[in-house]
């Protein structure tokens, strides 16, 4: 990280010492007016790229998914408005996995749910192999030692061979919780929610070494559990799937101002899922930086460049994210370390919405990755806004689980906003922002309901604002996140010349006493004033020192 400092200087005369701060001379340059940005950055603007969104998704198939006419038409859509809005913006193209499950079945408990029946008590995670073509028949279920099954400490010696996994959500990673069952020897994994609500989860891009994974209900996962205290418990498990490689894109604009050495960047995911338009998740994020990107393209010079990212195959497993992030690594690790912040907005306008930031002080959630210095201070510029405006908001867990993962397993500082998806809203909740209790809190999640019927604008209104404005003050300012500080502007120069007064004639005394040595000099209140103040400082010391010079002088004298 780069680090500007401001200085003090000291000046010392004769044997007495006196001490002058001084300064850059000037102010800070703030280029944008956050709250004017905010004024522009509008639900009515927002909404009409979302409306473009819907539109396209209703041409092709109803869905935006990577690798579809409808993803090639939405990333035309952004290309077209940025360049309208006088950007240059990129396309960043790479390769990623397509995933279709072909079968499913799974017997457990003494009941059977396959594709037909499924009603989202078991669901297939993104990103799982398939079983062996005949299926898990009657394996062994297993819980580890420690429910959430995160790494072989957590297993704690458990033999886990040839047997079917049961660990709870929550700590790490589903991927995580997948290698550590495969490590202990399990053949599939079934993670159950730590909370009420299905669990759609997603592991990333398919690896060889995972097993098959399952997600249940906390209410399935508890029943599993409270079972296999009563003795051994089987289940029947086929799975099979179909992966594609997949030709999509990311798109990259950035503005033309700024120094390009301190960069924020934004980023949302502009793909849906195969089932649905994808209008919450996530084209109200992709929506919401689209509009900040126009408006701040009109908001004149900047001091920090502000780049704009729309990430492809996030819902594959946060691939164009990852893709980006790992490609500046390797090819141009300087400009990654330029990044001042990443902001990430993934689902903005949920039905059954919460105010959430994303938790990089872990004040409400243990964080189960390393949080990069500077998430503080750029969670704080989110929460600020919302205190200062009186909104409540609370916590999400700093889990990774977006396109921030990349950034902050480089170290880049992270932090982002979020109204939520498949967990179930609190009546502690309701309290503050209203809605539902008891369903999740957007009911509409990876399915084809996600369509801009269902779009919050209350939800949307709030985040947007807190988006455009933290987006302008850090255009202006990172220093807080970075210690990167803005240019300063110099104090001019007094213009007016002061009329002359004529000195008073100097004072009889002796040297150095009352009126005498300063009305000598033929000073007056008026032009003193006009001098700098280092330079009176120093002109008072040089006038003390000739004082005592003259006592001593006068002194020798009278003694003589």
């Amino acid at each position: 990280m780069k680090r500007s400092q401001r200085r003090l200087a000291a000046f010392g005369i004769g044997s007495g010492v006196v001490l002058a701060a001084v300064g850059a001379g000037g102010s800070a340059a703030f280029a944008v007016d956050p709250a004017d940005l905010e004024s522009r950055v509008t639900v009515e603007g927002v909404y009409a790229h979302l409306e473009a969104l819907q539109a396209i998704a209703d041409a092709n198939d109803g869905n935006r998914a990577i690798g579809t006419s409808g993803y090639e038409a939405s990333g035309a859509y952004i290309e077209e408005v940025l360049t309208a809005a006088g950007y240059t913006p990129e396309r960043q193209e790479f390769q990623a996995t397509s995933q279709s499950i072909d079968e499913f079945s799974i017997t457990l408990l003494g009941t059977t749910q396959n594709l037909d029946t499924v009603d989202g008590d078991r669901l297939p995670m993104e990103g799982t192999t398939a079983t062996p073509e005949a299926g898990i028949v009657g394996a062994e279920l297993v819980a580890p030692a420690t429910a959430t099954g995160c790494d072989e400490a957590e297993w704690g010696g458990v033999d886990a061979t040839g047997k079917v996994a049961v660990v709870s959500r929550g700590i790490c990673s589903f991927a995580d919780k997948d290698l550590a069952a495969a490590a202990a020897g399990a053949v599939a994994v079934l993670v159950y929610n730590n909370e009420e609500g299905p669990l759609n989860g997603t592991l990333g891009e398919q690896l060889p070494e995972y097993i098959p994974a399952v997600g249940l209900t906390q209410a399935e996962g508890q029943a599993v559990v409270a079972a296999l205290a009563e003795g051994p418990q089987t289940v029947d498990l086929q799975l099979q799937e179909t992966t594609t490689s997949v030709d999509t894109f990311n798109i990259i604009a950035e503005t033309s101002t700024g120094r390009t050495d301190n960069t924020v960047m934004l980023g949302a995911h502009l793909d849906s899922v195969p089932e649905g338009a994808g209008i919450n998740d996530n084209g109200s994020g992709s929506a919401a930086i689209l509009e900040t990107a126009v408006q701040l393209a009109a908001s004149g010079e900047l001091n920090n460049q502000v780049r704009f990212a729309w990430w492809g195959a996030e819902e594959v497993g946060l691939v164009g994210s990852t893709h980006y992030v790992e490609d500046l690594a390797e090819n141009n690790p300087a400009e990654l370390d330029e990044i001042a912040t990443y902001l990430n907005f993934d689902m903005v306008a949920s039905p059954n919405y919460v105010i959430s930031v994303y938790d990089a002080d872990q004040s409400t959630f243990e964080a189960p990755v390393e949080v990069p210095e500077g998430s503080i201070a750029t969670e704080k510029a989110f929460t600020d806004y919302f205190d200062a405006d009186g909104q409540p908001w609370i916590d999400t867990a700093f889990d990774a689980r977006s396109d921030y993962d990349a950034f902050i397993s480089y170290g880049v500082p992270a932090s982002g906003l979020f109204t939520g998806a498949d967990d179930v809203k609190t009546a502690e909740q309701v309290a503050l922002f209203g809605g539902t209790e008891g369903i999740i809190q957007d009911p509409n999640y990876h399915t084809a309901g996600d369509d801009i019927s269902n779009v919050n604008t209350e939800a949307l209104g709030i985040m947007i604002g807190a988006i455009a404005s933290v987006t302008g003050s850090l255009a202006n300012d990172t220093s807080a996140i970075n210690g990167v500080l803005p240019p300063v502007v110099p104090t001019p120069d007094p213009t007016v010349t002061p009329t002359p007064i004529p000195s008073p004639a100097p004072t009889s005394g002796p040297a150095g006493g009352p009126g005498g040595e300063l009305a000598a000099t033929g000073a007056n209140a008026e032009a003193l004033n006009l001098l700098p103040l280092a330079t009176l400082v120093l002109a008072a010391g040089v006038a003390l020192v000739a004082v005592r010079m003259r006592r001593r002088t006068q002194a020798v004298a009278d003694q003589e």
